[in-house]
């Protein structure tokens, strides 16, 4: 079982989107569960209602709205790990805010009292441009790995945050300037007064990217062109591009592959031997200007609406090259055999009435036959209120493809009165479309002999999309209220008027006014 709650959306451009973190542990908007079920087909709906009810009541928040039918899916292949008792759902409109972050640290040994987790401070947390905290069950027997059954439980909080210094920088732009310096305490407002005592390990790993570490490189050989690697000899940490506050233990270089000709340089830090007399503040400070990008999967995905009105229109989903192709296939790039497989995963809510048979498919501009793309596709129609519209695709594409556009047309579906949310005019979302890539795996494997050099899992490289907002035809909310109103005037000022004549008495009056003149 995963569960994720995350604000803000990922910049696959600007923060990368093929090493493990992306692929990982970035996250659509929202809310998104998903789980696989040991247990009898006929029972799978009944337990992920069970479970949808109880993640609500531990974390705060509105996860119980997935128990409804129509909120959730069964996806067949196209999302990790898809099987057949695989159930997944999404909330993309729901906030995520302490409340939320507070059971998820409950969970941890020392809370946020010690350890690594004193950096958790919730102001520089939340004002940061994406934070996804994110929660991984396993359930094992007791035969898997020789562990003892149990659980493995997995917690990850993903942060993006601005160093305060950069704030100042964006108001004297200049063509060129130095990256901000930061710490960790500028950063968090806190420093790491010694580790968690119920831990058995507490580190800090300091991760120089292989864009980074190549540019560095190049910077280094131009001014004092020596051949040493400045990064991982013993003055690594006053070398002429960048100073660390603090010295690391150990070195880690990432073991040389295919998909790139440079390597990511892990520093690790350990955090038992800081105390409260001395707290871990680790720092990195810039000295020269540095430029470099992010390694990005092979397609940049974006996905849009087209069409106007409140009647029909289209989804599209877009994918551009990110200019990588070369490298991730080699000299093979060009060949003609050489493919690229890509899965697309879309589910659509039961309002939005998809035209499967409207697929259509564009290669570098040029349409194409949909059986020459598409190798592979499940399509499970949407049923009004019983259940979502879901769709499965294998694209084949060439590698010196540069762009790629599927698009599919909808008609726009009437709602019960009682079925609109309360904000029905801002629109209604269309949950995160994921594109995810088979051939490529993001992991990273170090040369040392650690624990790291264990080859972690293979988790194939995917994107999330962005939610789509569909306005749909909306009622005059405030004619019950209008109808209300007018009515009751009417029948006031009816009864009022038959109250009147009925209760007077004209005789009475006459004799009353002729005895007092």
């Amino acid at each position: 079982m995963e569960l994720s709650f995350t604000q803000g959306r990922w910049n696959y451009e600007s923060w990368g989107g093929f090493d493990p973190i992306p692929s990982s542990n970035a996250k659509p908007p929202g809310v998104e569960l998903w789980a696989v079920f040991d247990a009898p087909q006929h029972l799978i709906d009944a337990l992920w209602k069970n479970l949808t009810h109880t993640l609500s009541g531990l974390f705060c928040a509105s996860i119980n709205f997935l128990e409804s039918s129509t909120a959730y899916s069964a996806p067949e292949w196209s999302f990790p790990p898809a099987s057949g008792k695989l159930r997944y759902g999404t909330l993309p409109r729901e906030a995520v805010c302490t409340e939320n972050l507070t059971p998820w640290l409950k969970l941890l040994p020392c809370r946020d009292k010690a350890g690594i987790s004193m950096l958790l401070d919730r102001p520089s947390i939340y004002r940061g441009f994406y934070h996804s905290q994110r929660l991984h069950l396993t359930s094992t027997g007791s035969g898997s790995e020789g562990m003892d059954p149990g659980i493995i439980l997995e917690q990850t909080l993903t942060v993006v945050l601005q160093p305060d210094s950069q704030r100042a920088s964006l108001a004297h732009a200049s063509e060129k300037h130095i990256q901000p310096s930061w710490s960790l305490s500028s950063i968090f407002g806190k420093q790491i007064c010694g580790r968690c005592v119920l831990a058995e390990t507490s580190n800090v790993y300091f991760l120089l990217d292989r864009g980074l570490v190549a540019e560095l490189e190049h910077i280094h050989k131009e001014n004092e062109k020596s051949e040493e690697n400045v990064l991982i000899s013993e003055k690594f940490w006053n070398n002429p591009s960048f100073e660390l506050s603090a010295k690391p233990d150990r070195i880690f270089i990432e073991e040389s592959s295919l998909l790139s000709k440079n390597a990511s340089v892990l520093y690790k830090f350990e955090i038992e031997k800081y105390g409260e007399s001395e707290p871990f503040d680790l720092g990195l400070f810039w000295k020269t200007p540095v430029v470099w990008l992010c390694q990005q999967a092979p397609l940049h995905a974006n996905r849009f609406l087209m069409g106007s009105g409140n009647e029909r229109g289209a989804i599209a989903i877009s994918l551009k090259s990110t200019q990588s192709s070369e490298g991730f296939m080699g000299s093979n790039s060009n060949d003609e055999r050489c493919e690229l497989r890509v899965d697309v995963f879309q589910v659509v809510p039961w309002y939005v009435k998809v035209y499967f048979h409207s697929l259509q498919v564009f290669v570098d501009q040029q349409p194409k036959a949909v059986s020459d793309i598409i190798e592979k596709i499940h399509v499970s129609p949407s049923k009004d209120k019983v259940s979502p519209g879901v769709m499965e695709l294998v694209l084949t594409l060439p590698c010196s493809v540069s762009s790629a556009v599927l698009t599919i047309e909808f008609d726009k579906g009437f709602l019960h009165i009682d079925e609109y949310p309360p904000d029905a005019n801002q629109g209604f979302d269309i949950p995160s479309a994921i594109v995810s890539f088979p051939d490529f795996h993001a992991r990273m494997v170090f040369l040392e002999n650690d624990s790291l050099n264990k080859s972690p899992e293979k988790s194939p490289v995917m994107s999330y999309t962005e939610v789509l907002l569909v306005p749909l035809t909306t009622p005059d909310f405030s004619m019950p209220y209008n109808v209300i109103t007018i009515t009751c005037t009417v029948f006031a000022l009816y009864f009022g008027s038959l109250l009147n004549a009925l209760r007077r008495r004209v005789a009475e009056e006459e004799r009353f006014l002729k005895d007092k003149g």
